[in-house]
């Protein structure tokens, strides 16, 4: 049986959708994955120690996913979580829309709470660097 080569750079196909891309795409993917559930693991840690619960993980409403939302004494938490190789290559990866989905979302989750909208709230942002060091920024964002 002969086999037939299939130039993909003569074809102009481009290399993500070329075997060898894909699979280093998909790599890529699970790893960015795996990092950010290691990194989310981190900061749950950090606010278990300081008496927080964990009430949901990737909750997601019909405005977005937030990534923690945790209880505090008194005070729903939303946390959004960014891992870079340093803290401020982290919080620089926090744009307004993706503050503004959040928000968005806690609103919505608010809804299902007993309180609802006049539960008292706070939006932090955990960041984590390459080394696997942890900073929470309690208020780091707010209302719009």
């Amino acid at each position: 049986m002969r086999q037939l080569a299939f130039d993909f750079e003569a074809r102009g196909v481009p290399e993500i959708v070329r075997p060898s891309g894909l699979l280093q795409r998909q790599d890529r993917g699970r790893r960015a994955y795996l990092s950010g559930q290691a990194a989310e693991a981190s900061v749950i840690r950090l606010y278990e120690a300081s008496g927080a619960c964990l009430l949901h993980k990737r909750w997601r409403g019909q405005s977005g996913e937030i990534d923690l939302i945790l209880r505090a004494p008194e005070t729903y938490v939303f946390c959004e979580v960014k891992k870079a190789a340093t803290f401020d290559l982290a919080l620089q990866r926090l744009h307004e829309g993706q503050m503004r989905r959040i928000y968005a979302a806690a609103s919505e989750y608010l809804g299902l709470t007993p309180e609802g909208q006049l539960a008292p709230v706070r939006f932090d942002l955990g960041v984590v660097d390459c080394t696997g060091a942890v900073r929470l920024l309690e208020n780091a964002f707010g209302h719009f």
